[in-house]
């Protein structure tokens, strides 16, 4: 069983609200992991910070899932706060900004011309993608810790009591929804769906991986990535709540206390699985996937059959987002604000940049050769690799 440590700790919520704030009962524990300590990188490969602009008030401290959406050239962000703002791709300015008035907890999401954000309350609202003029909300069963989604007509949402719905994206009524059971202990956050044709896929915090039709909601088909096992609630967590990566029409997934497990889309067959914890999820390309795993170690897996490729140590406890791949490099955010950009052939560490001083949770979002990076206290940054 995977030792808990303290950073982990802070991310539980359902069932057992005393333990929003855990680490602070253990922060003299003898067996809490320092962060690693920044090893120097001499070599100069030339990262390009294209530019950098402060983009609402973060998360507040808060375990959120705000997290940059990068759709039709613009950068959509949202901030504990109620503001969402779009942002110029190219240039890093400001497009035009709304304020919800909300709590927000979880986006933005985009499609179907719609940015969508969701609320601690259960609201979801959605707004005009090139104005962003409120075109309506809704509210929902519980809070909204994962980005919504958005195609062929439809709005997808996952709430933290185990619903996921379908919506019609026109005006916000409900056209189906499902519902898996929440276990009584809980990582604080769910994971997010994906979009793939006429297929939604969403990961549960039982461990179940399901596929419905995006339209009417039909299951399609239900994987089990890990089942729970131990005498305890807590030896019990197998959560899904990570990014799912998908390639070739294999997806990816990760749960807490698990699996990592390759999984098929159209069938739901797990091509294989091995065992490793992560609650941060996965990124993939066609040669390798990447996933940051619970000890905050970061791993290139051989898609065709789990095996390891290589591993990267040196950033152990440093609270690691999800990782990205941006051309030759795998990208990772940590805890003081860093982006930390590693080999991709080897995992070795390459260069480094700074975001800001709060730490980045979320994953950096790649499009079109560019890293845009969300700090938690609202610093938005793109960066680029070396020229060519």
């Amino acid at each position: 069983m995977y030792r808990i440590t303290v950073p982990i700790l802070t991310l539980l919520l359902t069932g057992c609200g005393s333990l929003m704030s855990p680490g602070k009962w253990f922060a003299d524990e003898d067996n809490v992991d320092a962060p690693a300590k920044l090893v120097e990188i001499t070599t100069d490969i030339g990262v390009q910070r294209l530019w950098s602009t402060s983009a609402g008030e973060g998360t507040d401290g808060q375990r959120l899932e705000l997290v940059p959406y990068v759709y039709d050239g613009k950068v959509y962000v949202a901030d504990s706060e109620g503001n969402v703002e779009a942002i110029d791709a190219a240039s890093g300015k400001q497009i035009w900004a709304h304020e919800t008035e909300l709590a927000l907890s979880g986006g933005p999401g985009a499609g179907d011309n719609l940015v969508l954000v969701g609320s601690r309350d259960g609201d979801l609202v959605a707004l005009d993608a090139a104005s962003g003029q409120e075109k309506w909300r809704t509210l929902l069963s519980s809070e909204i810790l994962s980005v919504p989604k958005a195609a062929d007509g439809r709005v997808v949402v996952h709430t933290m009591d185990g619903n996921l719905f379908g919506l019609d994206a026109a005006n916000g009524k409900e056209v189906w929804s499902f519902n898996r059971s929440v276990p009584v202990l809980t990582l604080r956050g769910s994971s997010s769906p994906l979009i793939s044709g006429d297929k939604v896929i969403c990961g549960f915090a039982s461990g179940k991986l399901i596929a419905f039709d995006l339209q009417t909601g039909d299951l399609q088909w239900e994987s089990s990535i890990s089942i729970p096992s131990g005498r305890t609630e807590l030896e019990r967590m197998v959560d899904i709540d990570g990014e799912l990566a998908m390639v070739d029409g294999v997806i990816y997934v990760a749960t807490f206390q698990g699996d990592l497990a390759a999984v098929s889309l159209e069938t739901g067959v797990v091509h294989w699985r091995r065992e490793m914890s992560s609650h941060a999820g996965a990124a993939a390309d066609r040669n390798q996937v990447y996933i940051s795993d619970a000890e905050d170690q970061v791993w290139a897996i051989d898609p065709r059959n789990g095996a390891a490729l290589w591993r990267q140590k040196k950033l152990h406890a440093r609270r690691l987002s999800a990782p990205a791949v941006l051309d030759q490099f795998v990208l990772v955010g940590d805890f003081e604000g860093y982006l930390h950009w590693l080999s991709i052939e080897d995992g070795s560490l390459v260069a480094r940049t700074r975001v800001g001083d709060a730490p980045i949770s979320t994953p950096p979002i790649v499009r079109d050769g560019v890293a845009y990076v969300y700090g938690d206290g609202g610093r938005l940054a793109a960066f680029r690799g070396p020229a060519q």
